[in-house]
């Protein structure tokens, strides 16, 4: 039995003119890190809240650790931990009431899992009596990720966890993922971030409530088959504009420091850098494809 199962699931909002989701399906093993990658507007929060019970859907179904969504949501909301987008812990409560009334909520108490949390926990304990409220972006994180623990969920639904949290707090948080998955517990993380979606098992790349390709993230970049180039100049404005009106390019579109310019098998090198002699400081060279330039051209399909 997987962990999850979602066979065609549509939500929409506002008497369907407002197309959340559509026809999603999918499925998560056991034990498994998997990513929901996408941006604002992709459909990664509604799809949380069907799995976790707080929506129901309009058609399709989906099981989250052997129950229907719909007509076992009870036994679904004891098996889960759900973190949402925004920090939505008791700001006037401290670290450790929360703790302690979440605990409450599952018929549990914080000594018996307080192995399963004590790696991210023990990072704030010595701030237990301050405020929720008071705490740093990084801190309420890890808060919020103890208290969706304390039950012992087998499944962890987190929905863009990392937003908004500076990178070192980022990259510690995916460690604490890390070690969550050794002992077991199905993650099911959504980002925003391309670049956080090579610490996941297996991604699902979404936009505007639909699901674009599924795979690991090594074999989702081994799919995108073009040439691929970095380019830069001193006018960069100038330089996308004139690079996407070239013969062979399929795309062009800021990357960083320079933009990424895909080409197919028409596209010269030579005849690029002739006919743009001109542009100031004009300097391209072979790239290394992305999670993100696989995104982008599966978005143009």
């Amino acid at each position: 039995m997987k962990a999850i199962e979602i066979d065609n699931l549509s939500k929409s909002y506002n008497k369907g003119k407002v197309q959340a989701l559509s026809s999603v399906s999918f499925e998560v093993e056991r034990g498994e890190l998997f990513g929901l990658i996408g941006p604002d507007g992709a459909g990664k929060t509604t799809l949380f809240r069907l799995l976790t019970t707080l929506l129901s859907p309009d058609a399709g179904r989906a099981t989250v650790d052997g129950y229907d969504i719909v007509k076992e949501y009870h036994a679904i909301r004891s098996r889960v931990g759900y973190m949402p987008g925004r920090f939505s812990l008791y700001p006037d409560l401290s670290v450790e009431e929360n703790l302690q009334f979440f605990a409450a909520l599952f018929g549990v108490n914080v000594e018996e899992s307080y192995d399963l949390i004590a790696p991210i926990y023990k990072q704030i304990e010595p701030f237990r009596t301050r405020r929720a409220g008071k705490l740093s972006g990084g801190m309420k994180q890890k808060l919020a990720l103890s208290c969706a623990l304390i039950h012992r969920p087998s499944i962890l639904f987190l929905d863009e966890p990392t937003t908004g949290v500076d990178a070192v707090s980022r990259s510690e948080f995916w460690d604490m993922l890390a070690g969550l998955k050794e002992r077991g517990i199905t993650i099911l993380v959504s980002t925003p971030y391309m670049d956080e979606a090579s610490r996941c098992d297996r991604i699902a790349l979404c936009n505007e409530g639909r699901i674009l390709g599924i795979d690991t993230p090594h074999d989702i970049v081994r799919g995108f088959d073009n040439r691929l180039y970095g380019i830069s100049a001193k006018n960069m404005f100038t330089l996308l504009e004139r690079a996407r009106a070239m013969e062979g390019v399929v795309e062009c579109y800021p990357f960083g420091q320079r933009h990424h310019l895909v080409a197919d098998d028409s596209f010269s090198v030579e005849q690029f850098t002739r006919q743009l002699s001109d542009i100031e400081g004009l300097e391209i060279a072979s790239a290394e494809p992305t999670i993100e330039d696989m995104f982008i051209k599966l978005m143009k399909r």
